[in-house]
């Protein structure tokens, strides 16, 4: 996963009816993009440190679409 600071990442619920969970990148601490990400959750407004899972994907923000 390669993310940059802003860009958002959506965690798709585990079980049916789970909701998804959205998060916005504030500082990425891995070499190269990668994890772990300091992020802000948007549906409770805590930061938190994070290495996402499979389940996880990065809509980029601020970057051209290739």
């Amino acid at each position: 996963m390669d993310a940059e600071v802003g860009d958002r990442i959506i965690v798709r619920g585990h079980h049916v009816g789970q909701p998804v969970r959205a998060c916005q990148v504030l500082e990425v601490r891995g070499s190269g993009g990668g994890a772990p990400y300091l992020v802000r959750w948007d549906d409770i407004g805590h930061e938190t440190l994070f290495f996402p899972g499979s389940d996880a994907t990065v809509e980029h923000t601020g970057r051209p679409a290739s």
